[in-house]
């Protein structure tokens, strides 16, 4: 019996030479909404460890990824959109190894102005 258990499989972008790599663990409390849009500068790979993350990337529809369940991002132009707690009534936990683009921030917030210009590539929001 193996210890190994394949989670995620993704085959992201080129990687360019000189890139660095992170890992970091993120932890919100009942409902925070996360990070405000925003991009990477390189793919990024994730694993909920607890509770629920509402993910949503530009041009797909949100998903809520649940503990024990994994995530990628392109980086780069992409827009992420979500990475917050999906549950007001518990805290989430995730971990996430990004790629960083050399002489590039890892992440960079999307203001206004880009967002609304940027509409059209945003999938249809759930009804609620």
């Amino acid at each position: 019996m193996t210890a190994a258990k394949m989670l995620q499989d993704a085959k992201p972008p080129h990687i360019p030479e000189g890139a660095s790599g992170m890992t970091v663990l993120i932890e919100w409390p009942p409902g925070d909404p996360g990070t405000p849009p925003h991009r990477h500068s390189g793919p990024a790979f994730g694993y909920v460890i607890e509770g629920e993350v509402r993910f949503e990337l530009e041009g797909e529809s949100e998903r809520i990824v649940k503990a024990g369940e994994t995530f990628w991002e392109p980086g780069g132009d992409v827009i992420h959109y979500q990475d917050g707690n999906a549950r007001a009534d518990v805290p989430c936990r995730f971990v996430v190894t990004m790629l960083c683009a050399p002489g590039r921030p890892m992440l960079t917030l999307v203001d206004e102005k880009e967002l609304a210009e940027r509409a059209h590539l945003r999938a249809p929001r759930p009804a609620n």
